[in-house]
């Protein structure tokens, strides 16, 4: 049976970027569509559900972290992944993209060979997943395969990056988790972030479970305990 190619969605308003990404990821065997401002972007990715967006920050009538945080906020759009394009340089831009959702960013001027490396990262991520069995402890349980969370029976709505964290530290409760090792298993080796990072996810994570499941050790890292 011949595999479907995935499906791209890249949202930019310099057309000269949508022509070299699209040529690029065509020639790599993806199925590729354009958007050239916020609004279009967030209606074509309604449109296709595409499996991966790629968002220009800097967009008109909508930023990239804007429809970034609009798509990761409805049920349908919390496993697809998403990539930023930033010309920005400072961390703080960086790490609010993330922080949104996101799972990887490339800066500008794109080196085509560079974005399409991660794209192919991400995909190599996202199907090395673990697929194994729900985690129970305690009042929460945790599907992997349903990408799914409940406290005391009722759901709780996390993103991406935010469950793979979860699941990560629930995976072994009572194991320290260097924040080395966090970043390297949640983002991988390609994507620079911070300690800033893990410590807003970490901090989101607890909010949204309302239940105080996840301990610090300071200057080391993070353990679930039941």
């Amino acid at each position: 049976m011949e595999v479907k190619p995935k499906q791209i969605l890249i949202a930019d308003d310099e057309e000269d970027i949508l022509e070299i990404i699209s040529y690029n990821l065509i020639k790599e065997g993806y199925e590729v569509y354009t958007a050239k401002d916020g609004n279009e972007a967030i209606e074509r990715a309604r449109q296709l559900h595409p499996d991966l967006i790629i968002l220009d920050i800097m967009m008109p009538k909508k930023t990239g972290v804007e429809v970034c945080t609009i798509l990761r906020s409805q049920p349908l759009f919390q496993d697809t992944l998403i990539i930023f394009l930033t010309a920005l340089s400072d961390e703080t831009s960086h790490i609010k993209g993330l922080e949104t959702g996101a799972d990887d960013y490339v800066t500008k001027p794109i080196s085509p060979k560079v974005l399409v490396s991660r794209v192919n990262a991400l995909f190599r991520r996202l199907n090395n997943k673990d697929s194994g069995k729900a985690i129970s402890l305690g009042n929460v349980i945790i599907d992997p395969v349903k990408f799914l969370v409940t406290v005391d029976h009722k759901e709780v709505v996390l993103a991406k990056k935010e469950f793979e964290l979860l699941h990560l530290l629930a995976s072994r409760p009572g194991r320290v988790f260097l924040r080395n090792e966090i970043l390297s298993q949640i983002w991988g080796n390609d994507v620079i972030v911070g300690d800033r990072t893990i410590d807003v996810h970490v901090r989101k994570v607890r909010q949204k479970l309302g239940i105080d499941c996840i301990t610090t050790v300071k200057g080391v890292g993070y353990k679930f305990d039941v």
